[in-house]
């Protein structure tokens, strides 16, 4: 099931966390969560916020992606084929930055399907994770590559704090 979170919500984290619960129902393996980005754009710093934050928080599962260690997009593929081999059965958390329309910058959607690292800059890098959390930063334009320059760290950094507030929620 597809879940869309409001940032400026103050129970998003808890709507999240438990979205993240309910996806992960029945499993026996800790998940993997994998936080896709760079800090070198503010608008693609979100994963990494979010893993850096997270590792603070002392979240107990496998976790790729941090601002001191970066998983970008174009490491995708070298992830998908470590992790088939280093942790097969775990489901996958993917975090990511998107691009989405001006009426949803601040949303936070989780949906039980894979995502694509760079679609959003028109890159075909392929797919990764079972279960993917996405941080609408920028909205779509022809120029999304330009514009993610100019998103606004105040809100990455508030929905990173959001993210790894509930992915401590649901997985600690």
């Amino acid at each position: 099931m597809d879940y869309t979170f409001n940032q400026y919500n103050s129970y998003a984290s808890e709507g999240l966390a438990r979205a993240i619960r309910q996806n992960l129902q029945g499993e026996k393996e800790k998940p993997v969560v994998i936080c896709i980005g760079s800090d070198l754009v503010i608008g693609d710093s979100l994963a990494p916020l979010v893993g850096t934050m997270a590792k603070e928080k002392g979240l107990s599962v496998f976790l790729y992606g941090t601002l001191h260690s970066t998983v970008t997009a174009k490491e995708v593929p070298y992830l998908r084929r470590y992790l088939e081999t280093m942790n097969p059965k775990g489901k996958r958390i993917v975090i990511d930055a998107a691009v989405g329309e001006r009426s949803e910058l601040g949303f936070i959607k989780c949906r039980q399907k894979p995502t694509f690292p760079g679609r959003g800059v028109q890159k075909n890098l392929g797919s990764i994770g079972d279960l993917s959390i996405l941080g609408i930063v920028t909205e779509r334009s022809i120029f999304s590559q330009t514009i993610s320059d100019l998103v606004r760290l105040k809100l990455v950094y508030a929905m990173a704090q959001t993210i790894s507030h509930a992915l401590c929620l649901a997985l600690n």
